[in-house]
């Protein structure tokens, strides 16, 4: 099925197994895994080796999960809403969208940037638009769509107090899950929370600063665990997870688990092709 941005799909009959607790798809008598897809930008992407120590939250979500539920990371550097819809990610992930899996969607660091259009998006309008795509698209394959807010950046003001770097792109997310009867994971304000307690020098040993970089949107291992472990508590507290799909939710995680993998190997270019510019691959 080809996904529009304004598309509308309509849900499948499978959608009562997508929630909670719902007992798993069998394939041949044999139980079926529960996937949890998670599409997103940079801040929850796989990182690799030559990035290391950046490390997406999406990293450490296993951690949290028992192995009847497996993470299907779809987050991509840099993209939005918009991006990824236009590209056909959401294309390419529905093929492996089964009943009784979840789709967990945080976009909103890219939607903002309103100087690229290929990415920015308004956020009452085609950002709300486009998530409800998201929505619409899970629902068609009898899956659970989530939303999450974005997770905040690290930035604060000279007193200290914790500043909000989203605009009305958090607000216009909790309209959309309202609306449309789906889960809402609050990290934005969960995130929030914790960076303002922590304050302006102990959050930094949760970001990816380096002795070469300050970075105050992507994380460390300690970072992305934290988070992950945010959004593995929402996902308790909404029911889209069941407490027995869970596991370590108040336990300390080693930050040493997290490892990157080698890059994967760029495509060869085709003979007397120009080569392409690279992408803004390493922003949110």
């Amino acid at each position: 099925m080809s996904v529009g941005r304004r598309a509308v799909v309509t849900a499948g009959a499978g959608l009562a197994l997508a929630l909670a607790g719902a007992p798993p798809a069998r394939s041949q008598g044999h139980p079926r895994m529960r996937t949890l897809f998670l599409a997103g930008d940079s801040t929850a992407a796989q990182k690799y080796s030559d990035a290391a120590p950046e490390t997406g939250w999406g990293m450490a979500l296993p951690f949290f999960l028992h192995r009847g539920v497996r993470v299907a990371n779809h987050a991509v550097n840099g993209r939005s809403t918009k991006s990824f819809l236009d590209e056909g990610r959401l294309d390419a992930l529905l093929t492996a969208l089964r009943p009784g899996d979840l789709l967990l969607v945080q976009f909103g660091h890219n939607d903002q940037k309103a100087a690229d259009p290929s990415r920015f998006t308004e956020p009452w309008t085609t950002y709300q638009d486009n998530l409800r795509v998201f929505v619409e698209a899970a629902r068609s394959r009898g899956a659970l769509p989530v939303l999450a807010t974005s997770v905040e950046r690290r930035r604060f003001a000279a007193d200290g107090t914790a500043l909000r770097t989203h605009g009305a792109y958090p607000a216009a997310m909790r309209e959309t899950a309202r609306t449309s009867d789906v889960p809402l994971l609050d990290i934005e304000a969960l995130s929030f929370a914790l960076w303002q307690r922590l304050g302006p020098e102990a959050t930094k040993a949760y970001f990816n600063w380096t002795a070469t970089e300050q970075d105050n949107t992507h994380f460390n291992p300690p970072g992305a665990i934290a988070v992950a472990r945010l959004v593995v508590t929402e996902l308790l507290r909404t029911q889209a997870l069941a407490p027995r799909e869970t596991r370590r939710t108040g336990a300390e995680i080693p930050a040493d688990l997290i490892t990157w993998p080698a890059p994967e190997p760029a495509p060869a270019s085709p003979p007397d092709s120009p080569l392409t510019a690279p992408s803004e691959e390493n922003r949110p």
